[in-house]
């Protein structure tokens, strides 16, 4: 199973952003507990730093990364990926680059709070919760 984790896991996690910590916060641990089965798109790892370093500080965000890069793998994204973006029926241009990122790195799905956004994705969007019920137990 490979999942591509969305940002507002890591960001609910990281700014501890109720009530939706405990959930995103299970996701990272199972992504700890299966290294390299879990992948960030290579876009959020900067919107990520970006909005840590805004509602925390520099040194903060880049050791909330840099811990991440331990167990998650950066999906990369090159022309062929944004180009096959623009294409996706999605309204959110963002949104279409996660699934682009999620498509090239052969991510099953997504995990993100906000499946609506992915309703028209060809990558199935979970929530935390979906998918917590779909791995086995620990």
């Amino acid at each position: 199973m490979k999942l591509l984790v969305d940002a507002d896991i890591l960001l609910d996690t990281a700014l501890g952003r109720e009530p939706f910590v405990a959930q995103s916060g299970s996701v990272l641990r199972w992504c700890q507990e299966m290294p390299q089965s879990a992948l960030v798109a290579w876009h959020t790892v900067s919107n990520v730093y970006y909005l840590l370093r805004g509602a925390q500080n520099d040194a903060k965000a880049r050791n909330f990364v840099a811990d991440f890069l331990h167990f998650m793998v950066v999906a990369s994204g090159g022309t062929p990926s944004v180009r096959q973006a623009l294409t996706l029926p999605m309204k959110d241009f963002e949104d279409a680059l996660q699934v682009a990122a999620g498509i090239s790195a052969n991510a099953d799905f997504i995990v993100t709070r906000n499946v609506q956004d992915f309703r028209r994705s060809p990558l199935p969007a979970l929530t935390p919760s979906e998918f917590l019920q779909k791995i086995p137990s620990r």
